[in-house]
């Protein structure tokens, strides 16, 4: 567990420092330099890209995870077959976007018909996208997961940073700025090849006789049944969105974009936990150590559920400080409830530990065709009926329940399938503990003052309840003393 522990600190660290800026960003820097309809657009433009991404990708990511263990003696044929079936998977999407370019443009015509101008800048970013992702899927086979997070979370943000700042100064149009926005992607990307270059992970290899029988129907078959249950996922994170510029306009899509970020930071340790524990359910399932999995099943949803809880309630409970300090906010702080299902949404996500990974890497995968199709429809379904009836809430009210029905499905799935259950007494520990922290800081800090005092303060209350708490209830009592016992060797 060494060096997953280690990977998953760097990752964490590298998430965090890219929440640091991605917060400056789109809390300030967007606010500042861009009216809310230019945000719209911005944003409206990359979940565009980013929603393409899994269909372009074929499911390959998580298809080299899975059958990394079993071809490493053709470990680059392996990662030359897979970005050749993402070119391809791009090329068809990129057919299919062309084909149905009128479909798209009659969705945003009437409330975003900006958006329309930068169709061109969608497909470049998917295209460097798709090829970023199987990059990191391969890295991740190695359990280098660091370096290609310090590159997702934090080049890429800096690049956007960087690229705003352009505009503010007036060195660039609009427009190329929106186009500078593909720019950041491939210099992203061609940063992660650099990289796997100088660490001997970046080699072709054409020699596909090398695999064995029957071994490419099974990765493909496998991809392609993934597939929908990755798309499930990035739709849950990237439809509402959409349907907020399609169905309200791009200053409510603003709006929502600040108020997403704000919940989105929620998550961050459980994409990091995710990207180092992935390749090492897979080596699991492979051994079948099935006993192992159900371990880590429950380890995960207890220390993930401790740290994003932790983060939650800081957030919410500073939730009218954090928009004190938006440029405009005014504008931006109707979308405060926003953050509430948002942010309740990605606990959702984390209660349920790592369901979705413990589907995908058993053989049991091609579920995921039917948790998505549910998924899909639910979605949909809830955002054209809550959108019209509360707006932007509406639209974070449908990713919430969307959200809770796909884990719950899963939940179910894996408990009848493999008799694997996440939950145990120190979940129901953490939720009371989380209950009393919110409360405790809620009266306490009554009708104060907004500013940077409010937040330092609640953030200090919030913080030594919970940790107190952790104690007193006996929470996670193995890792406790595990920390306590390195410290002590550390200081002797």
């Amino acid at each position: 567990m060494k060096p997953i522990a280690r990977q998953s600190i760097l990752t964490t660290l590298s998430s965090y420092l890219g929440v640091v800026i991605g917060y400056f960003n789109v809390l300030w820097l967007l606010p500042y330099a861009l009216e809310p309809e230019q945000i719209g657009i911005f944003r409206t433009i990359q979940d565009m890209a980013l929603l393409f991404v899994p269909f372009a990708q074929l499911g390959v990511g998580n298809g080299i995870t899975r059958f990394y263990p079993k071809v490493k003696s053709s470990q680059f044929s392996f990662f030359t077959l897979s970005l050749l079936l993402s070119l391809f998977g791009f090329l068809v999407v990129a057919v299919l976007f062309f084909f149905f370019k009128d479909t798209l443009i009659s969705a945003f015509a009437t409330n975003s018909p900006e958006v329309i101008d930068f169709f061109g800048v969608v497909l470049f970013i998917t295209l460097f996208s798709v090829l970023n992702t199987i990059l990191d899927a391969f890295c991740r086979s190695f359990l280098k997961v660091a370096v290609p997070a310090f590159f997702r979370e934090v080049i890429l943000r800096l690049l956007v940073a960087i690229l705003i700042a352009f505009y503010l100064l007036r060195w660039v149009s609009f427009d190329i700025f929106m186009w500078g926005l593909a720019l950041t992607y491939f210099i992203a990307l061609l940063g992660m090849i650099i990289y796997m270059i100088r660490v001997d992970l970046f080699k072709l290899n054409f020699r596909f006789s090398d695999f064995p029988v029957g071994f490419l129907k099974e990765f493909i078959n496998y991809n392609l049944i993934t597939l929908l249950g990755t798309t499930g996922a990035i739709l849950i994170m990237k439809i509402d969105s959409l349907m907020v510029s399609s169905l309200i306009g791009l200053d409510a899509n603003a709006i929502y974009t600040i108020a997403f970020s704000i919940a989105v930071v929620i998550e961050m340790p459980r994409r990091a936990i995710s990207q180092v524990i992935m390749p090492v359910v897979a080596e699991h399932f492979e051994k079948n150590e099935l006993s192992e999995i159900n371990k880590l099943y429950k380890q995960v949803a207890v220390h993930q559920l401790l740290i994003c809880l932790l983060l939650f309630l800081g957030i919410w409970s500073s939730i009218d400080s954090l928009y004190h300090f938006v440029p405009n906010n005014q504008v931006y702080e109707v979308g405060k409830w926003v953050v509430l299902w948002i942010g309740l949404g990605k606990l959702s996500d984390v209660l349920f530990s790592i369901n979705g990974e413990i589907i995908v890497f058993s053989k049991y995968y091609v579920f995921n065709i039917t948790a998505t199709l549910i998924m899909c429809v639910a979605v949909i379904i809830l955002n054209l009926v809550l959108i019209p009836l509360m707006d932007i809430e509406g639209a974070a009210l449908a990713s919430f329940l969307a959200m809770f029905l796909f884990n719950f499905v899963k939940y179910i799935y894996v408990k009848n399938r493999l008799n694997f259950d996440p939950f145990s007494m120190d979940i129901l520990k953490i939720i009371f503990l989380g209950i009393i922290t919110f409360t405790i800081q809620y009266y306490l800090f009554q009708n104060r003052e907004l500013g940077i005092s409010d937040i330092i303060l609640r953030s200090l209350v919030v913080i030594l309840v919970y940790l107190g708490g952790i104690f007193l209830l006996n929470i996670a009592k193995e890792s406790r003393e595990s920390i306590i016992k390195k410290i002590k060797r550390t200081g002797s």
